[in-house]
């Protein structure tokens, strides 16, 4: 019985998926007949050469993958930093600015979205891949889970490492990093899919369709073929394909970080 209904769950999880992956495969107005067709008679992929060959998508699919990828990369080195230092070093009101880090999670993002897009503006990042990346590059969670994962840290280990004369740096990089592996992969892949997805800031912060992310260009292209449901099931796929993957691969180690960030400290 429980077994039944889970199986249940998962193909009510899926159905929308395999619809999607469906619809993409059928020829142009198929999607469209009544009662529509589970199944495309003739499968064709003439969808994705519209997408790609007319409307650019390629391009988009490279600007997704840089932004994301260099958010995700420069966010763990900064995020893995922070959070460390709030765990183990001492310095002069780390408890207090912790506290106030903490209380900014309960602000809305929409409420930051337009002073950092003037101070953005000012700065000369509109319509950059900078300006994309810039709010995601520090944040107070990424600060925060791994700073309760490296509270669990034995102090005694770092002791004995700085007693035999090793600098902060170098006790970061050779003996903490390798210790942090599971909330590293934890939070590199909050990053990725975060950014990835993510529609509303790069809509306000960009301006040239040569810069568009995924998302964005999904919306646009939305408005080019509203009557293509095929193409935009291709389009849906295309974005939607990669984040999927990379859970799928690695979420082992990202339910392992979770778990274990949820208990230390």
């Amino acid at each position: 019985m429980v077994l039944g209904g889970l199986i249940g769950l998962a193909g009510c999880a899926l159905f929308p998926l395999l619809w999607m992956l469906s619809v993409s495969l059928m020829p142009p107005g198929a999607a469209d007949t009544l009662p529509p067709p589970l199944l495309p008679q003739h499968p064709t992929l003439a969808n994705y050469r519209v997408l790609f060959a007319q409307d650019g998508m390629g391009r988009y699919v490279f600007n997704s993958l840089l932004v994301a990828s260099v958010t995700t990369l420069v966010s763990l080195g900064l995020n893995l930093g922070a959070g460390y230092a709030f765990a183990k070093l001492h310095f002069v009101g780390r408890e207090r600015l912790f506290q106030l880090l903490v209380g900014a999670l309960v602000l809305p993002a929409q409420v930051t979205m337009m002073p950092l897009f003037l101070l953005l503006k000012w700065m000369g990042l509109v319509n950059t891949y900078v300006g994309v990346m810039a709010p995601m590059l520090v944040t107070v969670f990424g600060i925060f889970i791994v700073r309760q994962y490296a509270r669990s840290l034995p102090d005694e280990l770092l002791e004995a490492a700085r007693i035999d004369g090793a600098g902060e740096g170098w006790i970061f990089l050779r003996v903490v990093v390798p210790l942090i592996k599971p909330i590293m992969v934890t939070l590199a892949v909050f990053t990725f899919l975060a950014s990835w997805n993510d529609f509303m800031w790069p809509l306000i912060i960009l301006t040239g369709q040569e810069h568009y992310t995924l998302p964005v260009a999904l919306a646009a292209l939305s408005r080019e073929h509203a009557q293509d449901t095929g193409t935009m099931m291709a389009g849906a796929l295309v974005t939607t394909l990669p984040v999927l993957v990379l859970f799928l691969v690695l979420q082992r180690h990202y339910i392992q970080g979770l778990l274990l960030g949820s208990v230390k400290g």
